[in-house]
């Protein structure tokens, strides 16, 4: 061991730990600024949580802006998936959807107001982190965003059909929709533009048609999300996940179940490792986000539900990464 390059290690670790505590600092202003978590009492409170997941996928001092913004469009998901899996009825989710499509603050005249509350919040920040790189870059980006958007909550609203409808889907065609209503579309696609990476066109083109290295990263999430959350979302009222759909499709165990969806993921590892090497429209930068974007997934997922509970394995990677410094003595010539 050299003790000197130890030092430096504790030394950049808390370095770099500072810097995340003063991105952290910024979004917990603004998360208690806008309000959300007060006024939907239904919804998961997990800012912590959400910029844990942003620094497992881009941690690197220089991308403070990236996840700053990244971290409001996780909360605001994880707030919109509660709107879907918990609290809405069909007929206003259908129009929360509409709103959402047609990103017109009019169209908020018929909603519920806790729906009202939740679109402006939603309106309010995209547009603002929209307009940052019109200013910045010239490039006028809200079509992108809404279609991320729009995507994303259709795919929610179909969910919410199938439960209300007591469908089983087959697996595949539960896949089919899950690998957009996890929402990593829309992470990633914000991504893209956060990371203030060279905007080409080549790689806008790629975007509308959500290349393979974002649907095989969103493929990886969902299969682990469901690993560690099914069970207990399932026992509570919530739409069949990976796992129930492939046991009432083939008769299986749930053990059994759950090892053919570790395959599934062992097998969608080998695709996305094959990202780093083709000829790809987007920077090393992006692609190694959505990589890490399915890395820190399993993570969070490894012992549950690592996101939407605040379990203790948790709350221990959050105080070692964020909140305890590593002790150093600095003994250098």
């Amino acid at each position: 061991m050299n003790s000197l390059l130890l030092e430096l290690a504790k030394l950049d670790f808390n370095y770099v730990q500072a810097i995340h505590q003063e991105d952290l600092k910024y979004t917990s202003w603004w998360w208690m600024n806008i309000g959300l978590g007060e006024k939907l009492s239904f919804a998961r409170d997990r800012l912590m949580e959400n910029f844990l997941w942003t620094i497992g996928m881009i941690f690197e001092p220089e991308f403070g802006y990236c996840r700053r913004m990244s971290t409001k469009v996780n909360v605001l998901l994880t707030t919109i998936d509660d709107v879907y899996d918990v609290y809405g009825t069909l007929d206003e989710l259908e129009l929360f959807t509409d709103a959402v499509e047609r990103w017109d603050v009019n169209a908020i005249e018929q909603l519920p107001y806790y729906m009202k509350i939740c679109f402006l919040a939603l309106h309010n920040t995209i547009n603002e982190i929209a307009y940052d790189t019109l200013k910045e870059q010239g490039l006028h980006i809200i079509p992108y965003f809404k279609k991320f958007w729009a995507n994303s909550c259709k795919a929610h609203l179909l969910e919410a059909k199938w439960y209300y409808s007591g469908y089983t889907p087959t697996l595949q065609e539960y896949i089919d929709n899950a690998w957009i209503s996890i929402s990593i579309p829309v992470m990633l696609g914000h991504c893209y533009f956060l990371s203030r990476t060279p905007i080409t066109t080549d790689a806008l083109k790629a975007l509308k048609e959500c290349p393979d290295i974002i649907q095989l990263s969103a493929m990886i999430v969902r299969l682990a999300d469901d690993l560690g959350t099914s069970s207990d979302e399932f026992k509570r009222g919530d739409v069949p996940k990976s796992i129930q759909c492939y046991m009432h499709e083939t008769g299986v165990s749930e053990v059994r179940a759950r090892e053919h969806i570790q395959y599934l993921i062992s097998e969608t590892w080998k695709k996305i490792n094959k990202e780093r090497v083709v000829d790809s429209p987007f920077s090393n930068t992006f692609v190694d986000m959505a990589i890490n974007l399915a890395r820190i997934a399993q993570c969070i997922y490894e012992y549950g539900d690592g996101h939407g509970i605040q379990n203790q394995e948790t709350k221990d990677r959050i105080s070692s990464l964020l909140v305890q410094p590593i002790p150093y003595m600095p003994n250098f010539p």
